[in-house]
């Protein structure tokens, strides 16, 4: 009886975690170049439960009695790096990143192109998302103030915001000052590591390759546009509702077994 129990509440714990991920997607569902979640449900390895007695000649039997499931669990949950439709807005800082050629490592169908974000510990972090606009010293910032980096990861100054990008992510200023986007590239976008705020950093610090390096990767700058949010809200909703039903099932078999619980607490044992 206790094993169903936690067996239920394994089954409710992890329907919590999933609808958790599926409101944030849907929270992020306007948010720019934002990825949404996806994760898969895992059952925890079964036990082979036996029967030992010992026998009228007092030798030990063993005998089968069968597999036991002992509840099931979310995997991390691991973005999709698909892209988003593209928003035009005519404002000169807004620029949209637009996959070309991004091979994978063989595993994955796609890697994943990235703008170089300076973050608030002064570590080089990545953003899909192109919503930028200058501070008062003239520095290229998203929209919390992160600074955005050019190829050799330093920040980008310009005189105003009379300034152009083209495709290629080369920034010319009012001024003539020029500079090339940082984009960083890497065929294993799964293994990035959310930072919030719409960052992504490199696992143990380590920082990706530019993609200007990289002969086979292909990609545009588009000024004036924003990638949307991937997220597929119809879908979203219905995996919510879904959640939520195997959340309550679960609920009520946990209820169940506390009746029973109680009744063979309170009432077979007056028997």
């Amino acid at each position: 009886m206790f094993k169903g129990f936690y067996t239920a509440a394994s089954g409710m714990l992890a329907q919590q975690r999933k609808t958790e991920m599926l409101s944030n997607n849907m929270a992020n569902s306007t948010t720019p170049g934002f990825k949404a979640d996806q994760s898969s449900m895992r059952a925890f390895p079964e036990l082979l439960q036996q029967s030992v007695r010992k026998n009228a000649g007092g030798a030990v039997e063993k005998a089968q009695i069968g597999y036991l499931a002992t509840g099931v669990y979310m995997q991390e949950a691991i973005p999709k790096f698909t892209q988003g439709d593209l928003n035009q807005t005519d404002l000169n800082t807004d620029l949209a990143l637009v996959n070309g050629n991004v091979p994978g490592n063989g595993t994955n169908l796609s890697g994943g192109l990235f703008f170089s974000i300076q973050n608030a510990n002064g570590e080089v972090a990545y953003s899909r998302n192109g919503n930028f606009t200058l501070d008062g010293q003239g520095y290229l910032t998203t929209a919390s103030g992160l600074r955005v980096l050019n190829e050799n990861n330093e920040p980008i100054q310009l005189t105003s915001t009379d300034f152009s990008v083209n495709s290629d992510g080369v920034v010319t200023g009012s001024n003539g000052e020029a500079y090339r986007l940082g984009i960083s590239y890497t065929d294993t976008p799964e293994q990035l590591v959310k930072q919030g705020d719409g960052l992504y950093q490199a696992q143990e610090g380590a920082a990706l390759p530019s993609a200007y390096a990289n002969n086979e990767v292909t990609f545009q700058i588009k000024q004036g546009f924003l990638e949307n949010s991937n997220v597929d809200t119809a879908q979203t909703m219905t995996d919510m509702m879904t959640a939520y039903r195997a959340f309550e099932a679960n609920q009520k078999m946990l209820q169940a077994y506390d009746k029973s619980m109680d009744q063979a607490a309170n009432e077979i044992g007056k028997i």
